[in-house]
């Protein structure tokens, strides 16, 4: 059978290894096994979110209100935007599809950082357009404002902070190249911001906050994407959201199917919205555990990227490898992310709780003596 020629061209997306294929193959005990490479939240979802779940189980037969009325009035709060102004995607990965389907076409060049979430080129490659990546892994704006230049493309993705690296630019530099960028275009150009993990780079560093009322107010030509997977720990439930001026939400909206978002995801993130507290413990812990990751390399010589998410990436060099490591911890249950794939000898931990990361880096220290 033939299927679209684009498909030749475009890698299945690798996920993090889940738990029950770890204990499958190895024959562990599913409590023996550790996931941090997803970057899902350790601590799972608030306690309220759970009682909500449960106390909503008997909907699961009736398809959720299509409006998402309750869960977009809590955003519209929570940021003090337009009802108009966001709409809700099954996780913000649809977002990205969508923003794509509305804006690109064949013809059409994507830019992006080096290394940054995997799921851009993809969906650029769905379209048949041309994926431009800047020389630098990381975000070097410089290098995105002579590419931009160049190339004129229809869409830029800006990871902020980055996954799978951590780091993250400054709003202000951010912004001023925004300005060029919808000056230079006309407006034409669809800045994609992806805040995916916004919340974690905005409580170590104020200076990396981005406000989307504020983004979207300044440049009506960029879209904010926001997801409750991470901090909110709603990864299994899908759920994640745009923000952008009303005639960009419009067009999304007719690439939208309905219903896509579940009855209990929709009950789960306005709870998850207004429990803060959560939200707050959560980051507390994160930035605290990291500081063993970053302990553990500088008392080895071994690099790491400051990060402002809820990962570490380390790098290394001979005579370490990270397939070989990350082999080895996944045969002891511990499962990391093995960033070879992206052609650089580095691995991805999620920072756990402080008894998974306690067994993680006994875990490190043996396989790195």
């Amino acid at each position: 059978m033939r299927f679209n020629e684009e498909l030749a061209h475009i890698a299945t997306y690798q996920a993090g290894k889940p738990i029950e294929e770890i204990v499958r193959t190895f024959g562990l005990d599913e409590k023996d096994v550790i996931k941090l490479a997803s970057n899902e939240n350790p601590y799972g979802a608030s306690p309220s979110v759970v009682e909500c779940i449960r106390h909503n189980a008997h909907k699961v037969s009736l398809y959720p209100d299509d409006s998402m009325h309750a869960l977009i009035s809590r955003l519209q709060q929570h940021y003090g935007i337009e009802y108009g102004q966001c709409i809700v995607g099954s996780g913000s990965d649809q977002i990205i599809e969508l923003c794509m389907h509305a804006k690109a076409t064949k013809s059409s060049k994507i830019l992006m950082a080096g290394i940054t979430f995997a799921m851009y080129e993809i969906y650029a490659k769905h379209i048949g357009a041309q994926v431009i990546r800047t020389p630098s892994k990381e975000h070097n704006l410089a290098e995105f404002y002579e590419l931009f230049t160049q190339h004129k493309p229809d869409i830029v993705f800006f990871c902020v902070p980055n996954n799978p690296l951590g780091e993250c630019v400054d709003a202000k530099e951010l912004y001023r190249l925004l300005a060029h960028i919808e000056q230079e275009s006309s407006g034409e150009t669809l800045v994609v911001i992806d805040g995916a993990y916004q919340e974690f780079a905005s409580y170590k560093d104020s200076s990396k906050h981005i406000d989307p009322r504020d983004l979207i107010n300044r440049f009506a030509n960029a879209i904010y994407l926001g997801t409750f997977s991470k901090v909110y720990g709603l990864g299994g439930m899908r759920v994640g959201y745009g923000i952008a001026q009303e005639n960009i939400i419009q067009a999304l909206y007719k690439l939208r199917a309905p219903f896509n978002i579940t009855t209990l995801s929709l009950a789960a993130a306005c709870v998850a919205l207004e429990d803060q507290e959560f939200v707050r413990a959560t980051l507390e812990k994160n930035f605290t555990q990291m500081l063993r990751y970053e302990e553990f390399a500088e008392s080895r010589g071994i690099s790491y990227i400051p990060s402002y998410t809820n990962f570490i990436t380390l790098v290394l060099e001979n005579p370490y490898d990270s397939s070989v490591i990350c082999d080895t911890l996944l045969r002891q249950g511990i499962i990391i992310r093995n960033l070879a794939s992206y052609g650089i000898n580095a691995f991805r931990i999620t920072i756990g709780t402080q008894e998974q990361n306690t067994r993680v880096l006994l875990a490190l220290t043996e396989s790195m003596r």
